[in-house]
């Protein structure tokens, strides 16, 4: 039934693609649905593209992990609306016609701010592109049972197809859909978590048995040596992290299972157990001895180890601030996941997951992820992500495209107003259904991409279709949103203005066509690449992106009247040169590429505190410059 309704889901939208596509006669119509989209309809498409699968699966997984920090992203996600409102969207819709390009070049008429821009345009939307496919895969890979990599591969057809039959007009209704319905289902969840309430030994309404992590005392010989444990098991090998905890392989029955050794009691060592070993071998994943495979091969972790002071305790159920309150007290236990590393005996890579209890009102304040009160670099590097999601938003090129969809700036107002009371809705919810899947039990240590997903299925099979089809549906929608922005700025930008080729309508509509394939094929790419990194994490580096390179082009453009062309070449080209660099050569790309994080050139991971100010700085001068040597000569 799962199966069935999710595709059932992807066939609808694909066959309104192709309805709508035999309408799409003309490029304008192409790239910016004729400017005929209603104000609300658009405000809703508005929420479907900005509701992408970092907002779906990465926010509700991190709020999930990391408690308050993960919805600081919600909260500077709303926020950037907030530009987008007062600053952008009216003088935006009178500027251009259907891409950034137009808007910053419509009083130059600039070759280099065409390649400029189109370029920028590109790159941002493939920045974006690469979260989206990595939420495309951890989706289909457990619902369908396929490889991550073939998850990738079917949702880039499937957004070829959407974008190649109807452009925008077909983009603009699949995000109306999704982003009604994702916003509906998703009430729909948490009105089902504050229902069944919370519990220290969570069932998931009677589906799965709970399973309570333990600790055995470990037998030491007169050299500290462990021989075995009380429960009869024989310690087989040992393991250290870098940091210096300690693991050992304890085997009982024929079975073995990685137990982290705990001297934090003072007295004999006793054993902490572990979850979803995974173990990299021969290029072949294996959790707890398994083959990586659909859902009911990891059992999935997460719970209360005690509500205010009480370790064997059910609520029932509450309201959505009873759920805080009952969480956030000082007495409540949150039983979480850490990860840790080695390598084996074998010589392959080792990754574990063992339980840690953290106090409830440590999780809901800031500090779990993002050091507010650390040292002034880890203060920086929150300063930072704040700026470029803050900043970002205005600035994303599947964004601006929209401003063009209706077909005033008035409804371009109203349109982002309708967006914003949306979104802010949305972004509420993801509080409760991160909470609901922290302690529900049906966290995947190993992605918390899942999170919400996993939350619907606790409540059963029907619910977890339609999210699931939702979710994938809603990294179509932008998905195809970014395919088509980044397809007009091959056409309409690089080949019809830059090149000058003087294209027929139906030329850039085939060009167009092209490109996004073209676009798609890089994206499938980059998306197994980047498998297995935090969306949300990797959307936020996007933001910084579009605000370094493409946000001080339009503010200046709009609102300073000695801003000149070569001002925004420089402007866009240091913003996205310096953002890349930085991401490049941060932590968390120098773990990527299999190098120690703490000895990357970089030290901080959001790179907008530098770019986005450097980008705004070279504009400022480089205009300054080139007013003089215009006066001079």
């Amino acid at each position: 039934m799962v199966t069935a309704i999710f595709l059932a889901f992807v066939a609808f939208i694909v066959g309104l693609s192709v309805q709508l596509g035999r309408k799409t006669k003309t490029s304008s119509g192409y790239y910016a649905a004729g400017g005929q989209i209603h104000w609300f309809v658009n405000g809703i498409a508005f929420a479907g593209d900005y509701l992408s699968a970092a907002s779906f699966l990465g926010i509700c997984g991190l709020i999930a992990t990391q408690g308050y920090d993960g919805f600081l992203y919600s909260i500077g996600y709303l926020a950037g609306w907030v530009v987008a409102l007062f600053v952008i969207a009216e003088p935006l819709r009178r500027l251009g016609r259907y891409t950034f390009a137009d808007a910053v070049d419509a009083q130059f008429n600039s070759k280099g701010i065409q390649l400029a821009a189109a370029i920028s345009t590109l790159v941002v939307s493939l920045c974006y592109l690469i979260p989206q496919m990595v939420g495309a895969g951890v989706l289909v890979e457990p619902l369908l049972g396929m490889p991550h990599h073939w998850g990738v591969i079917m949702v880039g057809g499937i957004v070829m197809v959407i974008v190649a039959t109807a452009g925008m007009a077909s983009t603009t209704y699949v995000q109306f859909l999704k982003g009604g319905l994702l916003i509906i289902f998703s009430l729909v969840l948490v009105v089902a978590v504050c229902w069944r309430g919370l519990s220290t030994s969570p069932d998931q309404g009677g589906a799965v048995p709970f399973h309570r992590h333990g600790s055995i005392t470990l037998i030491v010989d007169d050299k500290k040596n462990i021989t075995g444990t009380t429960e009869g098991s024989t310690a087989s090998e040992f393991a250290t992290t870098a940091s210096g905890e300690k693991f050992v392989k304890l085997q009982k029955e024929g079975v073995s299972r990685w137990w982290r050794v705990d001297m934090s009691d003072g007295g004999l060592p006793s054993a902490r157990e572990t979850e979803s070993v995974v173990k990299e071998a021969g290029g072949a994943r294996l959790v707890n001895g398994m083959p990586e495979g659909p859902l009911n091969k990891i059992r999935q972790v997460g719970s209360l180890a005690s509500i205010a002071g009480n370790p064997d305790c059910a609520t029932g159920p509450v309201s959505p601030v009873g759920l805080i309150a009952a969480i956030g007290s000082p007495e409540t236990k949150v039983t979480r996941w850490k990860e840790s590393r080695f390598t084996d005996a074998e010589g392959s890579a080792v990754t574990v997951y063992h339980p840690s209890e953290t106090d409830g009102s440590r999780l809901l304040r800031p500090g779990m992820r993002f050091k507010v009160q650390g040292t002034w670099l880890e203060r920086l590097d929150f300063a930072s992500l704040m700026l470029g999601l803050f900043l970002g938003t205005a600035a994303l090129p599947h964004i601006l495209i929209r401003y063009y969809t209706v077909p005033g700036a008035k409804e371009a107002r109203k349109s982002t107003i309708v967006a914003i009371a949306a979104i802010g809705a949305f972004y509420v919810l993801t509080l409760f259904m991160g909470l609901g899947a922290m302690t529900s039990g049906v966290l995947n240590p190993a992605d918390s991409n899942m999170a919400a997903p996993l939350l619907a299925r606790s409540f059963g099979d029907l619910l977890f279709a339609f999210i699931s089809a939702i979710a994938f549906a809603t990294v179509l929608g932008t998905v195809s949103g970014l395919v088509v922005a980044a397809s007009g700025a091959v056409a309409h930008d690089l080949a019809d203005r830059y090149l000058a080729l003087a294209l027929s309508d139906s030329s850039k509509i085939m060009l167009g066509k092209g490109a996004a394939l073209g676009v798609g094929a890089v994206g499938i790419a980059l998306g197994i690449v980047f498998k297995g990194m935090n969306v949300t994490f990797l959307v936020g580096l996007a933001f910084a992106v579009a605000g370094s390179a493409n946000l001080p082009a339009i503010i200046m453009i709009l609102f300073w009247p000695r801003v000149t062309s070569a001002g925004i070449i420089a402007s866009i080209t240091v913003g996205m040169i310096s953002s890349l660099g930085l991401i490049a050569l941060c932590p968390d790309m120098w773990g990527l590429y299999g190098l120690p994080p703490s000895q990357a050139p970089v030290p901080f991971s959001n790179p907008g505190i530098v770019s986005i100010p450097l980008s705004f700085i070279t504009l400022v001068m480089v205009s300054l410059a080139s007013t003089k040597s215009a006066q001079s000569t």
